[in-house]
């Protein structure tokens, strides 16, 4: 298979894992094999290698010494760790896309926004929660931040299900959402960004006593 293909392959094998961890079909600590996802998606060990690279980028996976590669833990520490690093990138995206927004994006961030008050499942609700906090952050002209941010949405999501299973989920507005959306329409870029890490840091709250 030439380059494109394996990283085709990669791409489409840690898409599939990782809506099983996040969904929660495995569990954290659960081993994930080599040869076994090989013969599952039909390829050579070496997208799976690479499909590895990109779930521990995205928090999701972690390669354990003499244990192989297994689904990142939920322990309490995970979580804080999780919550405190996005909250601390989050905002500082928010900061620099703050000035940059445009009526175009406003009008993103209010459909994502309106689409998970809509939304009557946990899976539509944490689509469109996922584009809302990314519609926020996206004119900030910092890729690699971006890049840093998708993985820790795609571990925070995880720790939603985990809640939701727990605890049960009905569908609700988010007026975190709509309180920061005010805050940067009156170009007030401090009070957006400190209702952005006191909302990322709730999860942690929520989920440490569970953890």
């Amino acid at each position: 298979m030439d380059t494109d293909g394996n990283v085709t392959t990669a791409a489409r094998i840690a898409s599939s894992i990782g809506e099983r961890i996040i969904s929660g079909a495995l569990p954290p600590d659960a081993p994930l094999r080599q040869d076994h996802l090989a013969r599952e998606f039909k390829s050579s060990h070496v997208p799976v290698r690479e499909a590895f690279r990109q779930l521990e980028a995205q928090y999701l996976v972690v390669s354990v010494p003499r244990r192989g590669v297994r689904v990142a833990p939920l322990d309490a520490n995970s979580v804080r760790e999780i919550a405190e690093m996005r909250a601390a990138l989050e905002v500082v995206a928010l900061r620099n896309a703050a000035p940059r927004l445009t009526p175009t994006q406003f009008a993103r961030i209010e459909l994502a926004l309106i689409e998970a008050d809509n939304a009557e499942t946990l899976s539509e609700f944490e689509t469109a929660n996922r584009a809302f906090h990314g519609a926020l952050v996206a004119s900030c002209g910092m890729p690699r931040l971006l890049a840093s941010l998708d993985g820790l949405q795609l571990a925070n999501s995880r720790l939603v299900f985990a809640m939701a299973r727990s605890a049960g989920w009905r569908p609700r507005s988010n007026p975190d959402h709509r309180l920061i959306l005010q805050a940067l329409r009156a170009r007030n870029i401090d009070q957006a960004c400190s209702l952005l890490a006191r909302h990322i840091q709730t999860i942690e709250r929520l989920a440490v006593p569970a953890a």
